[in-house]
């Protein structure tokens, strides 16, 4: 559920730790749509036999579906303000892809608020520090800074 809030919490939100998603299975039929969809049908994401004869084991998820399935992961996480009529995805300040999300892996967003600025009145900038975490491994899929931006009406 989002979680809805006056002007004032969400300004006051800078370095609020906003917890963890539910866990996602990343299966092979979602990988292979994501190739489908990227016309990216690289071997390691779509073959399970050459993929096995890799350091990996076998296949993993594209980068950028890991990245895609951020709205989805954050849907419970994140802030907005009261009365909001719309908001939108601002990009990011940084981006890295540390460990692959193996085919069946297990993930999720672990979220933090970086920082909230009311752009001009109603419209407010949310900076989100933002990990999937693979279940069982050692370092996360992905850790980014990624911006939202809120309209009030």
């Amino acid at each position: 559920m989002v979680n809805i809030v006056s002007r004032e919490e969400l300004l006051a939100s800078n370095g609020k730790d906003l917890g963890h998603s539910d866990w996602f299975v990343m299966d092979q039929d979602r990988i292979n749509a994501f190739a489908d969809a990227t016309l990216d049908h690289q071997f390691i994401h779509i073959d399970p036999e050459a993929a096995a004869k890799t350091p990996f084991g076998g296949t993993i998820a594209h980068g950028f579906l890991t990245l895609s399935m951020l709205p989805y992961l954050m849907k419970d996480l994140t802030m907005i303000p009261e009365n909001v009529v719309m908001g939108v995805n601002y990009g990011f300040n940084s981006l890295r892809f540390l460990n692959p999300v193996a085919v069946n892996s297990k993930i999720r967003a672990a979220a933090t608020i970086k920082d909230v600025v009311e752009k001009n009145p109603g419209q407010f900038l949310v900076t989100y520090t933002v990990a999937i975490e693979i279940e069982g491994a050692g370092k996360p899929a992905l850790v980014a800074e990624w911006l939202g931006m809120s309209f009030t009406g």
